[in-house]
């Protein structure tokens, strides 16, 4: 089989059979003929050409059988989560979601009958505490959004596996660079492909990936729920997904660098980092993760985290993650905003904490600026 930087480049590519161009051709058709034909494409239906080959490429990356590709992140959570969740149902959420993902299911979850409790911790021996009769979907996060917290991923799909319960993760945070839940016994997994895949901060996007038989039930919700994507968005995708690996590796050192940095400065409280050995989730990291990734958090010391990151001259206050350059945000103000200030602080969301989104630059230069934003009053 291929190794993983071959099968970033290559797997997927559909062969241009008129002009014999080595990229797949962008089929920007919303209209197809059906007769004689074996498929009826059309693009709700998740199946146009360019959606195959990126799912095609997907799926080999994160090792499951199968993918499909929504228009957002939160399009594919969703879409995943109301097709194996209906009234009288239940589902556990661990700890530390991503902030989209709470709101959808403080939103929507209660007029549609489904219930779900958030387990008080990552830890798999809680998650199977909250587990009733009635529950069909374990979910996980890890590295979590902000806190970057840790949970073992084996542990969690050995549990549920055993109790008869489907899981599902967001591996957003991780890549499939870093992580990947389908040979550890995840059964879905899920990302905000806006995020590393995409890479570029440049377009919207959303994956599923697992196994057959589940993307199968997913497609028929997906089918319903209308979020694909236009060839364009699918082509722009495919080519950012060739470079995924290169991107990851160095945003990874970059991170790992600036951890230290950050842990050892004195105007920082505490750095959120599974590559640090003092953070308590790094043996877990080191054991299911290649890498650990390019997202940090910290709390910054004698300064309204506003105000530090107004100073900053290189790197940009955005929302977002997971581009070639170097953002950061302020969780309360943005992914956390809606949990309001009793669920960001039940969270461990202070008006402090930074997130970090680490790019590809010159680490010596990201330094220098965190240097002066931390160091000037």
């Amino acid at each position: 089989m291929n190794r993983f930087p071959t099968r970033c480049v290559h797997s997927g590519t559909m062969k241009d059979h008129v002009k014999k161009g080595i990229n797949s051709p962008i089929y920007t058709s919303t209209s197809f003929e059906f007769i004689d034909q074996e498929d009826t494409i059309y693009p709700r239906y998740l199946n146009t050409p360019n959606e195959k080959a990126v799912a095609e490429k997907i799926a080999s990356l994160e090792d499951a059988e199968s993918a499909l590709v929504f228009s957002s992140g939160m399009a594919a959570i969703s879409t995943v989560l109301f097709t194996f969740l209906g009234k009288g149902d239940h589902a556990v959420f661990q700890k530390g979601l991503y902030g989209g993902t709470s709101h959808f299911l403080d939103r929507e979850f209660e007029r549609f009958g489904i219930e779900y409790t958030i387990a008080p911790s990552q830890q798999a021996g809680d998650l199977e505490s909250c587990i009733r009769e009635n529950t069909k979907i374990l979910y996980i996060e890890t590295p979590s959004n902000p806190l970057l917290s840790i949970t073992d991923i084996q542990a969690v799909a050995t549990m549920a596996q055993s109790l008869g319960v489907l899981t599902v993760i967001d591996n957003t945070f991780a890549s499939p660079v870093n992580q990947q839940p389908a040979s550890l016994g995840i059964d879905i997994v899920v990302h905000s492909a806006t995020k590393y895949m995409g890479g570029h901060s440049d377009l919207l996007a959303g994956a599923v990936a697992g196994k057959d038989e589940l993307l199968k039930e997913i497609y028929q919700t997906g089918l319903n729920f209308g979020g694909s994507l236009n060839a364009m968005t699918l082509y722009l995708l495919e080519r950012s997904l060739k470079t995924i690996h290169v991107r990851v590796e160095r945003i990874n050192d970059n991170a790992m660098e600036l951890a230290h940095f950050l842990v050892s400065h004195p105007k920082v409280l505490q750095v959120n980092y599974p590559g640090l050995p003092a953070h308590p989730g790094h043996e877990i990291a080191a054991r299911q993760m290649t890498g650990f990734g390019g997202m940090l958090s910290f709390e910054v010391k004698d300064q309204d985290g506003i105000a530090f990151q107004k100073k900053l001259k290189l790197v940009k206050p955005s929302m977002s993650l997971g581009g070639l350059e170097t953002i950061c945000s302020s969780p309360a103000h943005t992914s956390h905003r809606h949990l309001g200030p009793e669920g960001r602080k039940a969270e461990g969301i202070s008006e402090e904490l930074i997130r970090l989104s680490v790019g590809i630059e010159d680490v010596e230069d990201l330094k220098a600026d965190l240097e002066q934003a931390l160091s000037t009053t």
